[in-house]
């Protein structure tokens, strides 16, 4: 490999990680404000019955007014690492050979406290089935490695939260990587829980080989419903719980990544706009 290969590879690697760290600082502010929110609208609550009764006592021959003040935190939502790339929008005519016109993205707003079920068995195979507009993606889980994660990736497929789910994110230079499962489309929110993680790869050069399927996430435990899909040999730092390989259909992840992305900087939503219209669990390879 020539040096200037390696040296594209080592700046493409500090910027996402550099991306994963602004992600992590964002979020520790972000969980710093809704404390604040929180405290501020408990005395305003508190203040607010106060008034109340004082207003009460003060009038016997008029009824009070009733007036309750709330203040609404904004909802806590997991942010992945990923950059905030704006989700790709329907196109009538395909680039790619084998894509349809690409459903517009829907975003999902149910959450859950942890994923139900149990951990799926080890002692045979199951495999992650994901119906793209353009073509099938086929991965098999690895149950025993990561056991949480698959568990996870089972129920919120059963749960349709990723029908109708951009595919938002494409980098092209340096890493390899398709990433999907963001319930707004656009890198940011998670399923309402996070992941510890499991089967974190070495630190060492292609750590992440092509087909392999491992979890977005913004820092140490973080991971939720976000996910990446390497589609070329990469090289990342081992932090990336994987959870999958891709058996079937990484040809269609390579298609897609072959007609490039939006911001010609290597890392954008892709040009050719690809949408999972749905995700099943399954015990064959084969549909």
């Amino acid at each position: 490999m020539s040096s200037s290969n390696k040296r594209e590879r080592e700046l493409a690697r500090q910027k996402y990680e550099r991306q994963q760290q602004r992600r992590v600082e964002r979020e520790a502010q972000r969980k710093q404000r809704n404390r604040v929110i929180a405290v501020v609208a408990g005395l305003v609550v508190v203040l607010g019955a106060v008034g109340a009764i004082v207003l009460s006592s003060r009038s016997d021959s008029a009824p009070a007014a009733s007036s309750s003040p709330t203040a609404t935190a904004s909802p806590s939502t997991s942010v992945s690492e990923s950059a905030s790339a704006s989700p790709s929008t329907s196109t009538t005519t395909p680039l790619v050979k084998g894509c349809t016109a690409a459903p517009t993205p829907t975003t999902k707003t149910v959450t859950w406290a942890a994923p139900a079920g149990s951990p799926l068995p080890t002692d045979k195979p199951t495999f992650l089935s994901l119906a793209t507009n353009c073509g099938e993606i086929v991965i098999q889980m690895d149950t025993a490695a990561a056991p949480k994660t698959t568990q996870s990736m089972a129920f919120l497929a059963a749960q349709n939260f990723y029908t109708d789910s951009d595919c938002f994110r494409l980098t092209t230079k340096g890493i390899f990587v398709l990433q999907c499962g963001s319930p707004t489309n656009n890198g940011q929110g998670g399923p309402g829980y996070s992941l510890a993680d499991e089967n974190l790869p070495k630190d060492g050069a292609n750590n992440y080989p092509a087909g392999t399927v491992a979890m977005a996430n913004a820092g140490a435990g973080t991971g939720g419903s976000q996910f990446f899909i390497v589609y070329k040999d990469t090289t990342l730092g081992p932090n990336y719980s994987i959870w999958g390989k891709v058996v079937s259909g990484l040809d269609v992840v390579s298609n897609v990544a072959a007609a490039g992305e939006k911001t010609g900087n290597g890392d954008g939503a892709p040009n050719q706009p690809i949408v999972i219209t749905k995700a099943s669990t399954r015990a064959t390879q084969a549909g």
